[in-house]
């Protein structure tokens, strides 16, 4: 498994009990975005940056946050964040 679908399989698991729609949670790919495809919610999102926050052991500034609306930017941020430890 590359280190990408292997971050794809975690970010998976933390929006799972998040997610409302379960057909786009089962075609979830890079281009995936949380509100408009899976329908996760403002708040619901908090949750999954505090999730992707204690699992990678990193602080997301807001702007990196603000940044987080799809798979391949959560991803993005992740990487970068987890690189500069």
């Amino acid at each position: 498994m590359s280190k990408k679908e292997q971050l794809i399989s975690e970010l998976k698991l933390i929006i799972r009990p998040y997610v409302q729609d379960e057909f786009a949670f089962e075609n979830l790919n890079e281009d995936t975005d949380f509100i408009a495809d899976l329908k996760i919610n403002s708040a619901n999102l908090v949750d999954v940056i505090l999730d992707i926050e204690d699992k990678y052991d990193i602080v997301l500034d807001n702007e990196s946050m603000d940044k987080m609306l799809n798979v391949k930017a959560a991803m993005e941020v992740i990487n970068t964040k987890v690189s500069e430890k």
